[in-house]
């Protein structure tokens, strides 16, 4: 390729990064939002069936309950939230099928159409909310986990679309964001499809690009006013940055050992679990995403946990009618995902990102259900953590009472505002959540 032809094309890639609009040139281009100077990362794992409450709920203000004790070395790091409803996922006229909207609102807070068709209508999705948003500032707007299989069509729940049922994440009212379950493919996302040569190319072309836009700013600089060099400035830094994630990116993919690359689904549902968080920490780790969703299973699993001595489906012991072994057998579950989630939370606690800063310092991770007793069916006071401090944001340790029957949207206003995309309204919020004592 010539050289003018070269510039010919680099001017077509570098369109997606345009510059900032600047009054004083009169310049009508739209303004790209700044990162911010630390990054936050903000997840959300769901768990089906919800819990065994008894268990769940500390018996007293000073110790964990017995499901949560696997996080007591975490307990610093993250907090039990109360009374925070999705009353989008009630009936509300709309008869049976809690699990498919429990699935359907947790993340939106709009209640589902009641279809089996593909006239879907559901909401935004609070991680789709934020990757609108900064989505454009890493290689990958989000990324969304699963261990189930996906499904956008057919029938599942008393009614509703599969697609409820077995999708956390939604781009609009009716286009799900479907999950990956193969963790190798996953790690073909963030890193590559391990064709050195081909990767190396991808990463030199957009290195091209960010080189190309910060000349033409730079022979700009002189034409702005001293208002408009400032915003150029704040604008040439997060290339600058941009360009410093290419290259850790580039480091980091020499430095994975071929070992190391999933090959695929594990058989053991412990290790497709440990798979999915580990690619999690090395996506916020490489700044490959800064915005996460994980389904541990859908609501109304039948999975069995034959690792934990359970082999009973978990949606069948969720009711359990209060029988003893049912419950006890549910809390077993329940105490198997939570130390998975602490095991998460510990590599993220002990994983530091690019700016020298703990990944669990600089996130907000949310854990729970949209099911809060899965033999009432209920969607109020749900079972909820929110673990790590959001960039010096968020005060944790502690337990976050909210007023009985907050919309747990309220929650999601106050995370897309340190997230850095805020908005007035979500969902059916009412407010902001106080998470910052």
């Amino acid at each position: 390729m010539n050289r003018s032809a070269r510039r010919s094309f680099l001017k077509g890639l570098a369109a997606t990064l345009a510059l900032p609009a600047f009054p004083s040139l009169a310049a009508a281009a739209a303004s790209r939002p700044l990162q911010p100077a630390r990054p936050l990362r903000m997840a959300f794992i769901y768990a089906p069936n919800g819990v065994n409450l008894s268990r769940w709920l500390p018996t007293d203000g000073t110790h964990l309950s017995p499901t949560l004790e696997p996080l007591a070395p975490l307990k610093e790091h993250f907090s039990l939230l109360r009374h925070l409803n999705q009353d989008n996922a009630f009936a509300n006229g709309d008869g049976p099928g809690d699990h498919a909207r429990a699935n359907a609102t947790f993340l939106t807070g709009v209640q589902a159409r009641k279809t089996k068709g593909s006239d879907l209508r559901i909401g935004l999705s609070i991680d789709q909310a934020a990757a609108a948003k900064i989505g454009h500032l890493t290689r990958l707007p989000s990324l969304e986990l699963s261990t189930d299989p996906p499904r956008r069509s057919g029938g599942c729940d008393s009614g509703y679309s599969c697609a409820y049922q077995f999708n956390l994440s939604w781009r609009s009212e009716s286009t799900p964001v479907p999950a990956e379950r193969d963790p190798r493919l996953v790690f073909e996302k963030l890193f590559g499809g391990g064709n050195p040569e081909q990767d190396a190319q991808r990463l030199a072309r957009r290195k091209s690009v960010l080189d190309f836009v910060s000349q033409d700013a730079k022979r700009m600089a002189a034409r702005l006013d001293a208002h408009d060099r400032t915003k150029l400035d704040e604008y040439l830094t997060a290339v600058r940055d941009v360009e410093t994630r290419i290259e850790n990116a580039g480091k980091f993919r020499t430095i994975v050992p071929e070992e190391l690359r999933p090959t695929g689904i594990p058989a053991s549902y412990r290790e497709h679990i440990r798979a999915m968080y580990d690619l999690l920490v090395l996506a916020f780790q490489t700044d490959s995403t800064r915005i996460g969703t994980f389904m541990l299973a859908h609501d109304g699993s039948n999975r069995t946990f034959h690792e934990i001595g359970v082999p009973d489906a978990h949606h069948q012991l969720s009711h359990h009618r209060k029988k003893p072994e049912a419950l006890e057998n549910i809390a077993r579950i329940d105490h198997f995902y939570i130390s998975e989630l602490a095991r998460f939370l510990t590599k993220m606690h002990e994983t530091r990102g690019a700016d020298g800063h703990s990944l669990l310092d600089d996130s907000m991770i949310v854990y729970g259900s949209g099911i809060s007793d899965g033999d009432r069916h209920n969607h109020d006071d749900l079972p909820l953590l929110l673990a790590g401090h959001g960039g010096g944001t968020i005060t944790q340790g502690r337990a976050i009472t909210a007023p009985k029957d907050t919309p747990m949207c309220n929650l999601y206003l106050s995370m897309l505002d340190r997230i850095g995309a805020p908005a007035g309204r979500f969902g059916d919020s009412t407010g902001r959540l106080e998470i910052i004592a």
